[in-house]
């Protein structure tokens, strides 16, 4: 067994002290307090220290990666009994015990084998479990199994585990820390504003889910980042929204994707193809969607306090985020194999793969790609039907913008994914304003 991998056994071992949050109640930060103090001031040799050293931990003679594990789990302890804020306690041992046991998944996984995507899965796969059980164990300690909510216990531990393989492939390992307070924060918004699910929901999710991240993978449209980033965001649509707003969403990834991966190697030649051979990787995905999960979100908390108007609204802007988003990529990605491209502030021909140039066939393409999110969104979103045309026009007002960025302020002052970013703000608010006086 490698020290890693012991190392990794060690730390799940303390993390499953959050299972004796019950018993201790107000001193359930108690274990992890001690443990960080020990862990800062008393092990500095012997056989513990060699088991839960860090390489940098060696060179301060200090366990600082399992103190600031300790210090985190120690604040979402308070976070979960001090009186008027009361995280649910199995929100607090799951958070802690997905990175505990997730990364003794990666960690198995790396002890056979060095592709990262088998290791990102076997964090994930790790942390479900571990973060279902916590769980479990913890409210089964005050009533009986039969009523406990196993489908969404697998949801949240689900959501909470690719939270954390996101972040750890942006982060390093001595960021663990802030890895278990975003995942015990996230996990704790998630549970306030998301209702109820059922076990053929949370099932026919997962299928879903998975099928199509292991599709973008394989296909190569998505790095494995890329990958992580969009089944967490397909999975946190389907619950604040529903899988009408799953589709929705799919829509513009899928096609999105084929037509990055459209006559690739022309554009490559041309200059204008995307990077590392079309793989989406976490920003691309980010800056595409994050107006969109805002919006589902925003929708979610309307439902909460029945504001039929906003939640009409939340749709609109959702629908035309992805619609801008679509228009934009295929405008970009079809337009750019066709010759002479204008700069849409002059209408000058420039070289192909010029920032802010258009061609006409691109437009077409991106007006066809509005209108397909606009009849996906009509058929599967309950909105009015005049909402179909608002979409339409968000998704062209969003590509438009785009152009505009990309030949004003794009490379200058901001990036293609910033770019990206308020070309979808641009869609949603778009469609929006088309709506309301219609």
């Amino acid at each position: 067994m490698t020290s890693t991998l012991r190392r990794a056994g060690g730390f799940a071992v303390v993390g499953t002290l959050a299972l004796a949050a019950p018993s201790l109640g107000m001193a359930a930060f108690a274990p992890f307090a001690a443990v960080a103090l020990l862990a800062a001031f008393v092990i500095d040799d012997g056989p513990l220290f060699e088991l839960f050293a860090r390489p940098g931990d060696r060179e301060d003679g200090r366990l600082n990666g399992l103190a600031g594990f300790a210090l985190a789990a120690t604040v979402l302890a308070l976070l979960a009994t001090v009186p008027r804020v009361r995280m649910p306690l199995p929100i607090f041992a799951a958070a802690v015990l997905i990175l505990a046991y997730g990364n003794l998944g990666a960690r198995l996984v790396d002890s056979t084998t060095d592709e990262e995507f088998l290791r990102s899965a076997g964090f994930v796969v790790a942390a479900i479990l571990a973060g279902t059980v916590g769980q479990i164990a913890i409210v089964s300690l005050t009533g009986p199994l039969r009523q406990l909510p196993f489908a969404q216990f697998t949801l949240l531990a689900a959501l909470g585990g690719l939270v954390a393989a996101l972040l750890r492939t942006a982060l390093y390992e001595r960021d663990d820390p802030l890895v278990m307070l975003s995942v015990g924060l996230s996990l704790w918004g998630v549970d306030t504003l998301a209702g109820s699910v059922s076990p053929t929901q949370t099932v026919i999710s997962f299928a879903f889910t998975v099928a199509i991240g292991y599709a973008a993978y394989a296909l190569g449209t998505a790095s494995v980042a890329g990958v992580i980033t969009g089944v967490l965001l397909l999975l946190l649509t389907i619950v604040f929204g529903g899988f009408g707003w799953a589709v929705v969403l799919v829509s513009f990834f899928g096609v999105g994707a084929l037509a990055t991966k459209f006559k690739y190697d022309s554009k490559a030649e041309r200059g204008v193809a995307e990077g590392n051979d079309g793989a989406r990787g976490t920003g691309n995905v980010l800056g595409n969607a994050a107006v969109a999960l805002v919006a589902v979100v925003g929708y979610a908390a309307t439902q909460t306090v029945g504001h039929a108007f906003g939640t009409d609204l939340f749709m609109l802007a959702f629908a035309g985020s992805v619609a801008a988003a679509m228009s934009d990529t295929l405008s970009s990605e079809i337009g750019g194999l066709f010759d002479n491209p204008r700069l849409i502030t002059s209408f000058k021909t420039v070289p192909p793969g010029t920032d802010g140039a258009v061609t006409w066939q691109g437009e077409v393409a991106g007006v066809g790609g509005a209108a397909l999110i606009a009849a996906v969104a009509a058929f599967f979103l309950p909105f009015p039907t005049a909402g179909a045309i608002a979409v339409l026009a968000g998704g062209v007002i969003g590509m438009t913008v785009d152009s505009l960025l990309g030949a004003t302020v794009e490379g200058a002052g901001l990036g293609n994914q910033a770019v990206n970013f308020l070309a979808t703000l641009a869609g949603a608010l778009g469609a929006m304003a088309v709506w309301i006086p219609l």
